[in-house]
């Protein structure tokens, strides 16, 4: 195909980075704030018996969202491949934002039962098919319009601006929450973050409005070269499919993994696991996560130089060393009262059937009562199968508790050293788990930063919309959208709070031995 004949001027190309930049955080703000108020939505739209059971069915309704996305990525892509990048991510943004504002007109479960969780599923999968749409717009919008040298660089904004989106859902949170008191905020406090959506929608078509469609597919059009039918395009050949599948394992799957382990791992880790207060959980992973932005940016200029291929298989390697003892330094920070207490004086649960069922309402076994009652105050176990007929017994550094009552073992872990209150670290601590924050935010960084100018450059103009989309919301909507659900739900059968780690490590290793096999290196090359 031959060059376009129009060339965006460095203004305009400004304008393009900002306009898909703000789009892209605003459109995400939507979509996290859902998961910054996962512990209050599952009180008011899931109050199962079992505390437990009803955060793990908010975070499943958090990830049906992400579910949903590769059905988005199909149609919007199919829509912005044939009719044009500019409006398609207009529709995209609109309906993430009417489906944000609905979340907030919802009725609770003790206003409408059953029906409550019902639409709050419905909205969810409605933000989920909107955002299939979004990342891939924007990405391959900035990326028509930067010039060769400088498409990581340029692209790199649009990652950063993914976190953007987190910092300010958990920012207008923690507003809302320093102007209500506890009382107003779960009766109708809540509702506000998502009414606040309505703002950044008309903020978001305003500035979007302003751009003109990208240079790549105007010349398209004008050859007559534009795909018939994207999809069925992006698969008409082996070749096609093997690229798609490298995407998928090889790019967007470790990524995004690494990405959640950034941001929302942290901070349900601080708030479940470490028994960290979520009003200072919020601020300490908001600060971790500003302060991360740049390393976006950073990696994103730096592909333009040494390789995006080599970047991301270096932050693999990293992240797959790291992981486990960074998330060692949060815990040693955030409460190291609870976790002396833990190595001091390990609790260890034995009997003959342990049972133990996280959304269960009543467990049926008083073993796995047990369980039940250590898993909701976060405090780490270890299980010994006990002979048959064994009744359940507790030890807490090899001292046996009384098990009648849960008062019974609520003082003797008192008495072990376990602070069971929710507790605030102090100045020193949070500085060190803001660090230990930024050091995954720069593995993130350095996976996800070059990662938007990769999958443009791996993929042809005619599908790319639609080819970059498919294993991108795969990858992110099922390896990252269900990763806090499935590490939370790791950590409550297992008893341990660093279990759910296990389920990052496998899948970046994944996307090691992928990537490192069958990734091409794509920078440098000119987008046709």
């Amino acid at each position: 195909m031959d060059e376009p004949a129009y060339q965006p001027t460095r203004r305009e190309i400004g304008l393009v980075i900002t306009a898909s930049s703000l789009g892209t955080m605003f459109e995400w703000y939507d979509f996290f704030v859902y998961g910054t108020l996962a512990t209050l939505i599952a009180r008011l739209f899931f109050p199962a018996a079992n505390e437990t059971a009803g955060f793990l069915l908010a975070l499943a309704t958090f990830g049906a969202g992400f579910g949903v996305r590769p059905l988005g990525a199909v149609l919007f892509g199919y829509l912005g491949d044939r009719l044009g990048r500019k409006y398609t991510f207009l529709v995209t943004i609109t309906l993430m934002g009417g489906a944000t504002a609905a979340v907030g007109l919802l009725p609770t479960f003790a206003q409408a039962g059953i029906l409550a969780p019902v639409l709050l599923v419905i909205c969810r999968l409605t933000q989920g098919l909107a955002l299939g749409g979004e990342y891939g717009g924007a990405a391959v919008y900035v990326a028509e319009h930067a010039p060769d040298g400088r498409r990581g660089f340029y692209t790199s904004f649009i990652q950063a601006s993914v976190v953007g989106g987190f910092m300010m859902s958990l920012a207008v949170v923690l507003l809302c929450g320093a102007l209500l008191d506890d009382a107003a905020l779960e009766a109708w406090g809540w509702r506000l973050p998502f009414l606040f959506s309505i703002v950044l929608l008309a903020i978001s078509l305003w500035i979007r409005l302003k751009l003109s469609e990208s240079p790549v597919f105007k010349a398209m059009k004008a050859a007559g070269e534009v795909a018939r039918n994207p999809l069925r395009e992006s698969f008409d050949s082996r070749a096609k499919i093997g690229r798609l599948l490298v995407a998928l394992f090889g790019v967007a799957g470790g990524l995004t993994v690494i990405w959640y382990s950034a941001q929302f791992q942290t901070l349900y880790f601080l708030q479940n696991s470490m028994r960290v207060q979520d009003d200072a959980a919020r601020i300490i992973a908001g600060t971790g996560a500003m302060l991360s932005i740049g390393w976006f940016i950073l990696f994103g200029w730096l592909s333009d130089r040494f390789g995006r291929k080599r970047l991301l298989l270096i932050g693999y390697v990293l992240a797959l060393i790291m992981i486990f003892p960074t998330f060692h330094i949060i815990a040693g920070a955030a409460n190291p009262a609870l976790q002396a207490a833990s190595a001091r004086a390990p609790v260890v649960v034995s009997g003959s059937d342990c049972r133990y069922d996280p959304f269960a309402g009543t467990q049926a076994t008083a073993c796995g009562r047990i369980l039940d009652l250590l898993s909701k105050k976060g405090i780490a176990y270890r299980k010994i199968e006990a002979p048959a007929g064994a009744p359940p017994q507790v030890t807490i550094g090899g001292t046996a508790v009384a098990v009648a009552d849960a008062e019974g073992i609520d003082a003797a872990l008192a008495a072990a050293g376990y602070r069971l209150d929710k507790i605030v670290p102090t100045l020193p601590q949070a500085l060190t788990i803001i660090g230990a924050i930024l050091l995954i935010g720069g593995l993130a960084g350095m996976t996800y930063g070059p990662a938007a100018a990769l999958l443009v450059e791996l993929f042809p103009a005619r599908v790319r919309y639609t080819s970059l989309s498919i294993p991108y919301h795969l990858g992110t909507g099922y390896f990252g959208g269900f990763l806090p659900f499935i590490t939370q739900y790791i950590v409550a059968r297992t008893g341990d709070p660093f279990a759910g780690i296990w389920y990052v490590i496998a899948v970046v290793a994944m996307g090691l031995v992928v990537a490192a096999i069958w990734l091409p290196e794509t920078a440098g090359r000119r987008l046709e």
